[in-house]
């Protein structure tokens, strides 16, 4: 089904792009629009693909019942603080590559390092240690 949503929407850029050229002459929407259009044949290829190789999940047939989809659905983490702490990170560094401060840049991507290794492996230590 997913293919199939992301086929119509290619075959609407598809249409679209074309026509926003004629209509308004714009290289960059125009250039945006054929990107978007490559970009959902990808996902529709490779939708199309992999659906051909799997079984047919229970929401997707009909003769299906409410008690097929139960079960694990997965491992959902607790919360969190370290998306927090490399968002800030983040922020350093765009911020201090918009003041042309590149020492603030270094001190941010070391900052950045540091959070995004203790998002990595916050399931190794700690109180939600596997």
């Amino acid at each position: 089904m997913e293919a199939w949503i992301f086929a119509i929407s290619t075959v609407f850029f598809l249409i679209v792009s074309p026509a926003y050229w004629f209509i308004a002459g714009d290289w960059t929407g125009t250039s945006a629009l054929v990107m978007t259009t490559l970009l959902m044949a990808m996902v529709t290829v490779y939708l199309g693909f992999h659906a051909t190789k799997m079984e047919p999940r229970p929401e997707d047939r009909k003769d299906a019942e409410i008690a097929d989809g139960a079960g694990e659905l997965g491992f959902f983490p607790p919360y969190s603080w370290w998306p927090l702490w490399c968002g800030a990170s983040l922020a350093v560094i765009v911020y201090g590559t918009a003041l042309g401060a590149w020492w603030l840049v270094i001190i941010g991507f070391g900052l950045g390092a540091l959070t995004l290794c203790g998002w990595i492996f916050e399931y190794y230590r700690g109180e939600h240690a596997h």
